[in-house]
């Protein structure tokens, strides 16, 4: 038996292309909205009289609601299908970016950037997504069709950041996240096609495990273990890069339009990284492929910090980035999902992601920290190196064969 027979989904109810399509549009929106935030340090810093600290921190928190809250948007996603979720997620976006926009003091807007945004990427980012992925594209083509989705955050962050950018510049930073807020209520249009006809009523699908006994199951695992430290080193890197690069740039002489432009370079580059990480998902072991990514991401720091600083340099790096950014998500999730099946995919993936989220809290937050206490971002930057090391070694271990439940193993199919 395996684990898609037991969820009695049969596969691919909804079609393919629009569960990409539809998918690929939800994740491209709420990750590209996301990837610009580090645009708005200095302009909210400078205006509102706050330290890189007091922004740092709510972002923080951001990262760490999102793990926190994405643990129980999977388990409602389970339960309740991705539609409901999406639409809570959507409504929560454009709340939380008029409330950043809105803010008067550093807790309302950790509430508003960091509580409230974070709950709303929880509802509309990739482990819900994933979900429907998981439980409507057959086995075979689970870890392409997740380097596609991946690949749609990563054409977000190509297409948004710039946008933002100039945002910022012609409209003032406010204004910028109410436009922001607007274009995040788009998603609730694009959850009517992610309707699953299996949570017809409210009724999940049957299952064989309770949520008590898959988490039990899963917790006990290594290889969910190792997988989980591995995604805390993701975590830490990219939100680290992703919000400090561009004042860490400015702190150096570059103007303000290289670190848009290096933004938006990951993001470009992250197509092919997340599409490519997919499709070899396909054909080689994941956990060699997660290795070499973590590794790859050391050794690209450690070149970028010796070699001269300039545009040049920087778009080099940003290239280099892009392709290692989040090409760590398909054949992580693609592991999960081969691993326990796909009966409880969206909360064990939230599980994960948690852990990516506290690597992002840290990250970000000890940019801002040791920011302001040594003015400089070296100490970081030296941590970001270790941990890609220690994340390489770390995966080499993870089977990715099916879980054995009992006398059958089940899951073999996922």
């Amino acid at each position: 038996m395996s684990a898609d027979s037991s969820v009695s989904v049969p596969p691919a109810r909804l079609s393919a292309t629009q569960v990409l399509v539809c998918g690929a549009a939800v994740v491209t929106l709420s990750m590209g909205i996301r990837h610009g935030f580090g645009l708005w340090l200095q302009p909210i810093t400078q205006d509102m009289g706050w330290t890189r600290e007091n922004f740092a921190f709510a972002l923080a928190i951001q990262n760490l609601a999102w793990g926190l809250f994405g643990i129980f948007a999977g388990m409602a996603a389970d339960r309740f299908g991705a539609f409901r979720v999406l639409l809570a997620g959507s409504l929560l976006y454009a709340l939380g970016l008029a409330g950043m926009a809105l803010s008067p003091t550093p807790f309302i807007f950790m509430l508003t950037a960091g509580l409230m945004i974070g709950a709303a990427q929880a509802g509309s980012t990739y482990a819900i997504v994933y979900g429907v992925i998981g439980r409507q594209i057959p086995a075979e083509r689970r870890s392409w069709a997740m380097g596609v989705a991946a690949a749609a955050g990563s054409f977000g962050q190509f297409l948004m950041v710039p946008v933002e950018g100039w945002l910022i510049g012609g409209v003032g930073w406010q204004s910028a996240l109410l436009v922001l807020g607007a274009a995040a209520l788009l998603i609730m249009p694009l959850a009517l096609f992610l309707r699953e006809p299996g949570f017809k009523g409210g009724a999940a699908p049957r299952r064989e495990q309770t949520i008590g006994q898959a988490l039990r199951e899963a917790f006990s695992y290594r290889s969910f273990q190792l997988l989980m430290a591995g995604y805390f080193v993701c975590g830490f890197q990219v939100v680290f890069i992703g919000v400090h690069m561009p004042s860490y740039l400015k702190d150096h002489g570059l103007s303000p339009q290289v670190a848009s432009y290096a933004l938006a370079i990951i993001g470009l580059f992250n197509v092919i990284g997340t599409y490519a990480a997919g499709a070899l998902g396909q054909r080689l072991a994941k956990r060699h492929i997660l290795s070499f990514i973590y590794l790859a991401r050391s050794v690209a720091i450690v070149v970028f910090l010796w070699a001269p600083l300039t545009p040049t340099s920087v778009y080099i790096f940003a290239a280099v980035m892009g392709v290692l950014w989040l090409s760590t998500v398909p054949p992580t999730n693609a592991v999960l999902a081969q691993i326990f099946g796909v009966a409880h995919m969206s909360m064990l993936g939230g599980f994960v992601f948690f852990s990516h989220q506290i690597g992002s809290f840290l990250g970000v937050w000890l940019g801002g920290y040791l920011y302001d206490r040594t003015g400089s971002y070296d100490i970081v930057w030296y941590i970001a190196i270790a941990l890609g090391v220690f994340a390489a070694l770390v995966n080499l271990p993870v089977r990715e064969s099916a879980i054995v439940r009992g006398p059958q193993r089940v899951g073999a199919a996922a």
